[in-house]
């Protein structure tokens, strides 16, 4: 083969690829086996270059031939056990159960009656009726014992240089003063239920 019908191979190459290989996926549907579909004509195509009056057209149809023949392939119907994972990552949910780990030991910290009444308000999303209700207490004391339980628990979590974010709302899960931040993702002044 001369120089010139190297270089003009080439350049065809280089120029209808991706044009090759997009329709060798649409033929046998998988981005690999179409690779090899074009990346085998195009080596066919390149001993019979100077024979060809239409390359364009005898490129097509032996990509869609080599991309039928790939799926025909004996280890192309082989399915890998990895196809039955899911293609995109999931985080990693090490920091969560991190964050809940360290949640937990300064809840620890908080008085027994305050965390109760935090686990009922936030945890379990009573309302200061309902886990007055639930404790056998007055709704004033639960609002004074959820303001210094919220208190102990910043103290606590702040000695720790520790942030809880709340993931679905993008707020803080235990607020700094002046708001009250809920577990299930509710939140409200603290003006309007610790007072």
């Amino acid at each position: 083969m001369e120089d010139d019908d190297i270089d003009s191979f080439r350049a065809f190459a280089r120029a209808r690829f991706e044009p090759l290989r997009a329709l060798a996926y649409v033929t046998c549907g998988d981005w690999q086996a179409a690779e090899d579909a074009v990346s085998g004509a195009l080596a066919r195509l390149y001993l019979r270059w100077h024979r060809v009056s239409s390359p364009d057209a005898y490129a097509r149809t032996m990509v869609v031939r080599a991309a039928i023949g790939e799926k025909r392939r004996p280890w192309r119907r082989e399915h890998p056990a990895g196809e039955s994972l899911p293609e995109r990552s999931r985080a990693d949910p090490a920091d969560a159960v991190d964050e809940r780990l360290r949640l937990r030991q300064a809840l620890w910290r908080v008085p027994p009656r305050q965390r109760a009444v935090l686990v009922l308000r936030y945890l379990e999303d009573l309302s200061v009726e309902e886990t007055a209700e639930a404790l056998g207490c007055r709704t004033g004391t639960v609002k004074s014992q959820c303001a210094r339980g919220l208190t102990t628990l910043r103290a606590v979590l702040a000695a720790e240089d520790m942030v809880l974010i709340n993931e679905k709302e993008d707020e803080r899960a235990v607020p700094g003063p002046g708001r009250v931040g809920v577990g299930a993702g509710r939140t409200a002044d603290a003006a309007d239920d610790h007072r």
